[in-house]
């Protein structure tokens, strides 16, 4: 019987152009410098010094032209400065997406998976016994013909009912998603950049949605001062200002938003590192910026609990480990029935696709 030849694991990395190397460079360090190309480029220059990642064969001025050739990038405008181009915003979303999704198929660290399943249109990995009532179309031909030449042999073929097995299927809802993302001052104080990986998130959340589940709907609403949407594209642009937190403005635009649409099943993630310390009244702001302000904080309980009349679920991702914040966050999450996360850097991406996923399965009799 002819058995399996192992070899030694070669990684793909190794095939990979110079141009290619390159361009994941170029691709991480847009993330952080909010899609400036002349920025990333300098970058690269200050890296290459110490790194050396370029080679006589192929330098940046070779990477470059490549860009402008390829599409990655316009040429210089009149003020001297190169732009990215839609393919490059559409490259970063796709990057992060494969980045954020291939740490979950690594780990099971904050996973919160308890699928059920039933008669769907989403297959899934997970076989079980034939029972009285199951129908043909779930019979997984190829592990119930196995089974029936291990309990009966190969040279007399027969399939018995205990040989059967069900392949099972989940049903895939359609849902509507507002991703809050804060954007205040507090986002990049004390030397942590906690804008790029909610920016990343978002970004790959959107692909996500756009390639594999392209009737639900995203969108993103941040938050200072005010509140406005962005589209998908200035992802890449997004920045943090000289801001307040006003959830408040967030929170209500997010459920006008989700009130338009017509998907039964509506959700909030709200990405946040503080407090809120703003609210607008009329044409003024209220602002306290030291504690937790009832006046404000009441405000946004009033919000959660409008949500949950209007079945809107709200998940909390604190990118924080403040202790002090963790009584409102408590509060604010019991008035919406939500859920909460005091989900790290490096994890915030799993903890959202792991609810994101969840939410998208149901039971199906």
């Amino acid at each position: 019987m002819k058995g399996f030849q192992f070899s030694k694991f070669m990684s793909n990395d190794d095939d990979k152009t110079d141009f290619d190397r390159m361009l994941d460079i170029f691709m991480q360090l847009l993330s952080h410098t909010n899609g400036d190309a002349n920025e990333a480029l300098s970058w690269m220059t200050e890296l290459d010094k110490e790194y050396k990642f370029s080679t006589p064969q192929y330098g940046l001025g070779d990477f470059m032209d490549e860009l402008k050739e390829k599409g990655y990038i316009d040429g210089e405008n009149e003020k001297g400065e190169i732009k990215i181009t839609p393919k490059t915003e559409q490259g970063i979303r796709k990057r992060s997406l494969d980045e954020i999704f291939g740490k979950l198929k690594k780990t099971k660290k904050g996973n919160h998976i308890t699928f059920k399943s039933g008669q769907g249109d989403e297959m899934n990995s997970e076989t079980r016994s034939f029972q009285f009532g199951d129908v043909l179309d779930q019979i997984d031909f190829v592990s119930s013909i196995r089974n029936s030449q291990i309990n009966g042999g190969i040279e007399e073929f027969s399939l018995r009912e205990d040989d059967l097995e069900i392949r099972e299927n989940d049903m895939k809802t359609q849902t509507s998603t507002v991703l809050m993302i804060d954007i205040s001052h507090s986002m990049i104080l004390y030397g942590e950049d906690r804008i790029t990986p909610a920016k990343k998130v978002a970004m790959a959340l959107s692909e996500l949605i756009k390639t594999k589940y392209p009737k639900d709907t995203l969108d993103i609403v941040v938050f200072g001062n005010d509140a406005w949407t962005i589209e998908v594209k200035d992802l890449p642009y997004l920045q943090v200002g000289p801001y307040h937190t006003n959830t408040v403005a967030g929170l209500e635009l997010a459920m006008d938003i989700l009130r338009r649409r017509k998907n039964p099943n509506k959700q909030i993630f709200m990405i946040t590192d503080g407090k809120p310390t703003c609210l607008k009244i009329g044409k003024k702001y209220y602002k306290n910026a030291f504690g937790l302000d009832r006046k404000i904080t009441g405000r946004c309980l009033n919000l959660a609990s409008q949500c949950r009349k209007l079945k809107i679920v709200i998940t909390t991702f604190m990118i924080t480990s403040d202790p002090y914040l963790q009584s409102f966050v408590r509060a604010f999450t019991e008035s919406n029935s939500g859920k909460a996360f005091y989900a790290s850097l490096d994890k915030l991406g799993s903890f959202i696709f792991d609810d994101f996923e969840k939410g998208k399965k149901r039971n199906v009799f």
